[in-house]
């Protein structure tokens, strides 16, 4: 039922969880639509809704995509302004006695929602988690036999891609068998941005993407959000 569902719906689950995608719009190369995290974070947080029997949230889509600056379509929020939001929504959800609340993470660049997650449970206690980590990614692609890694296939390769072959395959162009971009060696990202690395936007192998290994990655995460389910204490 997801974003659709009404107050009544919301009363009859009486759940004291919610799930929070967020994710990005920024560029992903000429393949993938500028929407590509969001929807993955909007996969993963509505098959955990789904298993959990938790509320799902609406996504946040603009968020800190400020490493894609430059190219056409990007927008970016600030750190501060994304850090505010997702406090607020906290709050929000548990005055109406939904206490516990699940980040779930589709974008990389959004460094400041660890910090959000450790400043609300200092106060809170256990009540807020952010998901995935890096290691979930990797187990992901490990269970889902794709051959790069998180380093290497940083941005629009074959994990998104296959995640949206998936989930979204219409929202997939022709070009991802032709655009694998190599750019391992990345040590001033953060000074000079993605433009410094790669011309088409894209660092990673897309060609590698499918449907298949989307579906055995959001499995392998549906799976790993249990330990997270547990340091709730649900």
């Amino acid at each position: 039922m997801g974003t659709a569902a009404t107050a009544a719906d919301e009363r009859e689950r009486d759940a004291t969880v919610a799930v929070l995608p967020v994710g990005s719009f920024e560029q992903h190369g000429d393949f993938l639509p500028l929407v590509t995290d969001t929807v993955v974070a909007g996969a993963v947080a509505g098959r955990l809704a789904e298993a959990y029997s938790m509320m799902v949230l609406p996504p946040l889509t603009f968020s800190c995509s400020q490493e894609h600056a430059g190219w056409r379509g990007t927008v970016s929020i600030s750190a501060t302004t994304l850090h505010r939001v997702v406090m607020e929504v906290a709050e929000s959800l548990a005055r109406s006695g939904v206490t516990r609340l699940i980040v779930v993470n589709g974008h990389g660049g959004n460094y400041v929602l660890a910090n959000v997650v450790q400043e609300y449970t200092a106060v809170h206690g256990p009540t807020m988690s952010l998901f995935p980590r890096s290691a979930d990614w990797t187990r992901a692609r490990v269970d889902a036999g794709m051959a790069t890694t998180d380093h290497e296939d940083m941005h629009a390769g074959e994990l998104e891609t296959s995640i949206l072959l998936h989930v979204a395959p219409q929202l997939v162009r022709d070009g991802n068998t032709s655009t694998d971009w190599t750019a391992d060696d990345r040590p001033h990202l953060l000074t000079l941005g993605m433009s410094a690395y790669t011309t088409s936007g894209v660092i990673g192998r897309p060609s590698l993407g499918t449907a298949e290994k989307g579906r055995l990655a959001i499995e392998s995460l549906t799976r790993s959000f249990d330990a997270y389910r547990q340091a709730l204490g649900l």
